[in-house]
């Protein structure tokens, strides 16, 4: 599931605070505020320079939004017969045998069961195989920002994509996600890709495109953050499904996760 910029289905909004720069308008004039906003807030700037500098506009971006409403206007049943089939299914139990033990690794130290975190995985991205998006983030989130119906949003989601740069998780060649600005295998807004990323492969670096280790921990530490606890039922109307509105708000989508976490295990 892309975060479609509906306020009920984004997978981790988080307050954000109140920016300076002013949006509609010109937008290099726009972009130049930017730039001293995330200089204010600790960005280099060579980072700034290297990710803004010639930045433009991405009209398909705006399009894309805005052509998503009603995007859950579905029943649960039509809704999952479209996401979770056999072949899904099958292939998820093959990643939870495959990665069993970085899983029983990450299910200890979070606290969340292995056939959660393969649902999201598989919902996101089928395992990191299908589209996790081809737009340049800053491009994407410097256009969202200028757009004035979030721009207070998506202004913290473009300093914390340059604070991903920064910190050395991602080089801006690589920061490349979906229409909403989502990044790798679970499609994290950049915001959540730096409270909630983990680098679990040991290697300095939180990369949520290429690490499965980092992936999976980090979809983990989101959800155990919220309060998701492990040997609870995780269905409707439990504390377990509330926790997961961290994770995407629409009920509909976080009751396929639970219906699709218990086909994986055979219930």
């Amino acid at each position: 599931m892309r975060r479609l910029l509906l306020a009920v289905v984004f997978g981790a909004v988080i307050a954000t605070p109140s920016f300076a720069a002013r949006c509609g308008g010109d937008f290099n004039s726009f972009v130049a505020a930017m730039s001293a906003e995330a200089q204010a807030a600790g960005v280099s700037p060579a980072v700034i320079s290297q990710a803004l500098s010639g930045v433009t506009q991405d009209p398909a971006v705006l399009n894309f939004d805005r052509r998503q409403r009603g995007t859950f206007n579905k029943t649960f049943e039509q809704y999952v017969s479209t996401r979770v089939g056999p072949g899904r299914i099958n292939i998820g139990r093959q990643m939870l045998q495959r990665h069993a033990t970085l899983l029983s690794r990450i299910e200890k130290r979070f606290g969340v069961p292995p056939q959660i975190i393969v649902a999201i995985w598989g919902l996101e991205s089928d395992y990191g195989k299908g589209d996790i998006g081809k737009m340049p983030v800053v491009r994407t989130l410097a256009t969202m920002a200028h757009d004035c119906r979030r721009t207070e949003l998506f202004q913290g989601e473009l300093l914390a994509a340059l604070k991903i740069v920064q910190r050395g998780d991602l080089p801006l060649r690589d920061l490349i996600g979906a229409f909403a600005g989502e990044i790798g295998q679970t499609q994290f807004l950049p915001s959540s890709y730096i409270k909630y990323g983990v680098d679990f492969d040991g290697n300095g670096h939180v990369d949520l495109r290429h690490s499965i280790p980092d992936v999976l921990a980090s979809t983990a530490n989101l959800l155990h953050v919220s309060g998701f606890k492990n040997g609870a039922p995780y269905g409707e109307g439990t504390a377990n499904f509330e926790a997961m509105r961290e994770w995407n708000r629409a009920s509909i989508y976080r009751k396929t996760i639970a219906y699709f976490a218990d086909r994986l295990v055979g219930q």
